[in-house]
């Protein structure tokens, strides 16, 4: 019996490690919440906006991966931005939060294109409780010894961009992120390698009076020695008021997304994403709610 509870807890923690790996940039409304991966749009276009997202992964399956996000940009003098960003993600007995301070610089390229670049600075946090789990025994066990591990972090993006295309690149994260793994019956923390992303998108004028707008992206994500990942998205505005879209992701997902727009200012979204694997139908769906304010 106990040697089942060892393999029973060790496969839990695997998967929650795997599944926090999928986490990073992997929300449905990545073009609205770009800073997250990249430093240099806190303050783009001047503006000041603030985005928070919420995202219950898998319907189907209890203590599932939850995620909550909440970014914040504004612009500074000499061309200067500044930014905070938080992620919380939550995992069965895993929780991990990353908190980063951005500052950006714009360099002007031409009357209508701009050259950002972005550097953060911040700090994540780590837990494994392993009090969560249930034990059938009155015995403590040291393979299942919790985990607390706190790291700062840095990184760097860039982004051109003007009113019809944008170009980024980025390292968010640059030292390695710890989570658990199982080493040999053993809760032990592993380092995960940075991540880089590549994104761009462009706006597409359907009419000559401009109330349809074709707003096709992509955001891809690097990591040494795991599989390379794209997700497509692409959102059709109408009247700016409202804008319906889909999203495909090559690690196995896609999904419908819908936003209101109040005021060319206030923006609601919500996006229902499916997993196209056959053995994944159980877990069902997951739901994603997008919330964005620009001042």
């Amino acid at each position: 019996m106990k040697k089942i509870q060892y393999i029973l807890a060790s496969a839990l923690l695997l998967i929650c490690s795997s599944v926090f790996a999928q986490q990073e940039g992997s929300f449905a409304f990545y073009p609205y919440q770009m800073s997250l991966v990249n430093p240099a749009y806190v303050g783009v276009d001047g503006q000041t906006i603030i985005t928070t997202s919420v995202r219950n992964q898998w319907s189907g399956v209890a203590d599932a991966p939850k995620t909550q996000a909440l970014s914040f940009g504004m612009p500074l003098v000499n061309n200067l931005g500044f930014g905070v960003a938080v992620v919380n993600s939550s995992t069965f007995i895993e929780k991990q939060t990353v908190v980063n301070i951005d500052l950006s610089y714009t360099v002007k390229m031409n009357e209508n294109t701009d050259l950002y670049f972005g550097v953060n600075a911040g700090a994540n946090a780590f837990n494994v409780n392993t009090a969560g789990l249930e034990m059938y025994n009155m015995e403590v066990d040291p393979a299942l010894g919790s985990i607390h591990t706190f790291k700062p972090n840095f990184g760097a993006g860039a982004l051109l961009k003007n009113e019809k295309f944008y170009v980024s690149l980025s390292a968010p994260q640059l030292l390695t992120i710890e989570s658990a793994k199982n080493d040999n019956g053993y809760a032990t923390v592993e380092d995960n390698r940075p991540s880089f992303y590549l994104g761009g998108g462009y706006n597409f004028n359907l009419n000559t009076e401009g109330t349809l707008i074709l707003k096709p992206s992509l955001l891809a994500r690097y990591v040494t020695d795991a599989p390379f990942t794209t997700a497509f998205s692409a959102q059709l505005q109408i009247h700016n008021n409202f804008e319906v879209g889909a999203l495909y992701r090559t690690d196995n997902a896609y999904a419908a997304t819908a936003n209101f727009i109040l005021k060319e200012k206030f923006i609601i979204g919500y996006a229902y994403e499916i997993s196209t694997v056959p053995t994944m139908a159980s877990v069902k769906n997951t739901n994603e709610i997008l919330l964005q304010y620009k001042f």
